[in-house]
């Protein structure tokens, strides 16, 4: 549905209001904002992985379009990184995230830490624009070419580079677990017959190709905005809530115009086991940026209801697809002979049951499933229950495939 006129002016003139306040005020802005840390400086390694006394080392790959890529390659606390015995597991995490997003919790807690002292030969991917990736080959983070992508980039150029840095380095296919947009960006890349012949299996957590069903409050009411188009429109293309005007339009739109009461939870849905105490320590990694082109992107599926490319309007449709409506990925191109695990919850607002059904509808193989009446959209990722509720049960999908064995 395209903005009206009177509703891109009105809205403009808001929004433009509260960025424009936001910008001017950033200086003398004094509340202690949670959003607002000091990003990290070292390696992914290096700042968050090694200090648990695990050997990790960094690595970079190059998508066909030009992105320099940061891959973190983890192997057990007892072990070292030539000795690894299990297969590789790529790990994809989710909107405003990064690779860290994996070992934010305790050796004990954590997925990626988990994974490395069970024997796998764990990956961490980090998609373009990250904090923990390295540019571009030509372009500069100021340019606006550098963050004209959305998700499917993440998919068609990100997610199939690290695949086949991972698959050409140890001559293994990859396991892949993906989280909230991790599995968007999964099971688009599965449509994709060269990329899914280097996929051994999955697991997708809070799993996403649909998301007209989606309860979440902020999301919705910002969609109602139209608060993307706003953004592309104004010429904003970098999405950082770290940087000050950001965390101050937060601010000005929890003050007033959106109820920001329980952030969280008006984002998420309400997650049963988050552990709340960390939250400062979360968000000296959290949140990562992305681009306005992918909020748009994200939007457009809530709108429109489809699992598809980017829309671009209907005759630039024509332009980067040959047709007036942007191509569908077709679920049904997935091969049944992949082996699927999904992990999905009773209070998740963003991976709605509904639109999960539909999912799986579309799919050729039956998915082996998990489903948590209490958890929320986070707790697959840092609920202080979430090894006992949900890895060890991914871990015995795994190695129900008889791969480990062999390792």
């Amino acid at each position: 549905m395209e903005l009206s006129a009177a509703q891109a002016a009105v809205t403009m003139f808001l929004l433009s209001s509260l960025i424009l306040s936001a910008v001017k005020s950033a200086e003398d802005f004094n509340d202690a904002s949670i959003l607002r840390r000091k990003s990290p400086v070292a390696g992914l390694c290096a700042q968050l992985i090694e200090p648990s006394g695990f050997p990790c080392s960094e690595h970079q790959t190059q998508t066909k379009d030009g992105f320099i890529l940061g891959l973190q390659r983890v192997s057990s606390s007892s072990g070292n990184l030539r000795r690894q015995r299990g297969p590789p597991v790529l790990l994809i995490h989710g909107l405003f995230m990064a690779g860290d997003a994996w070992f934010l919790d305790n050796p004990n807690q954590s997925l990626g830490f988990v994974l490395a002292n069970r024997g796998f030969d764990v990956w961490v991917g980090n998609v373009r624009g990250t904090r923990w990736c390295h540019g571009h080959v030509s372009l500069s983070e100021k340019d606006r070419e550098f963050w004209d992508w959305s998700w499917q980039d993440y998919a068609l150029n990100d997610l199939r580079e690290m695949i086949r840095y991972i698959y050409t380095l140890t001559n293994s296919k990859v396991f892949v677990i993906g989280h909230s947009q991790g599995t968007i960006i999964s099971l688009a890349a599965f449509t994709q017959p060269d990329i899914v012949e280097m996929v051994g299996a999955a697991a997708l957590l809070c799993p996403i190709t649909y998301l007209n069903h989606i309860t979440a409050a902020l999301p919705l009411r910002l969609v109602k905005m139209h608060l993307d188009q706003v953004f592309l429109a104004m010429g904003i293309h970098e999405l950082n809530f770290k940087s000050d005007w950001c965390t101050r339009l937060m601010d000005m739109m929890c003050d007033g115009h959106v109820d920001c009461g329980d952030l969280l939870t008006s984002v998420t849905g309400k997650n049963c086991c988050f552990n709340s105490s960390r939250i400062d320590f979360y968000l000296e990694y959290e949140p990562h940026p992305t681009s306005a082109k992918n909020l748009n992107h994200l939007f457009q599926m809530i709108r429109e209801g489809t699992f598809a490319m980017y829309d671009y309007g209907r005759w630039k449709n024509m332009r980067h697809y040959g047709q007036l409506k942007p191509p569908k990925f077709d679920l049904s191109r997935i091969p049944s002979s992949l082996p699927l695990w999904m992990g999905y919850g009773g209070n998740d607002a963003l991976a709605d049951f509904t639109d999960l059904q539909h999912t799986l509808k579309e799919l050729r193989s039956k998915p082996d499933l998990l489903y948590l009446e209490n958890y929320g959209h986070l707790d697959f990722l840092v609920s202080t229950r979430s090894k006992e509720d949900v890895y060890d049960r991914m871990l015995a999908f795994f190695n129900s495939l008889g791969t480990l064995s062999s390792y």
